[in-house]
């Protein structure tokens, strides 16, 4: 089984920045692609940013320019680093990973989220 585990959350004045981190944990043989989404209230959850463990990244629209997705893979870690954050930014952000366990089977998971708030 495979946890992943996410820190950084918090309320940030809008212009502010904010750091989160995701940590993955278990019988883990090798991540493939990892990514951070987001959920508002009342919303879906959609896609933030990825990382593919060749490093090729990909960015919602609305936070490119801003936001920078980024891996350390020996310590199996994710990092979003948000920049000029704005109100609508405003959601519980999940971290995402899939790869293979030491049991050659497939897995993908979700942390629990973290809240991020920005206020104007």
């Amino acid at each position: 089984q495979v946890q992943l585990a996410e820190s950084g959350g918090g309320l940030v004045q809008a212009g502010g920045s904010l750091r989160l981190s995701c940590t993955a944990s278990g019988s883990i043989y090798k991540i493939n692609a990892m990514g951070w989404y987001r959920q508002a209230p009342g919303k879906q959850r959609e896609l933030v940013a990825t990382v593919t463990s060749g490093g090729s990244t990909n960015y919602a629209d609305s936070v490119k320019g801003r936001f920078t997705i980024s891996r350390d893979s020996a310590k199996k870690t994710l990092y979003l680093q948000m920049n000029n954050l704005k109100p609508e930014d405003t959601a519980v952000y999940y971290c995402n990973a899939n790869g293979i366990t030491f049991a050659t089977e497939d897995f993908r998971s979700w942390g629990q989220g973290t809240q991020v708030t920005v206020s104007s």
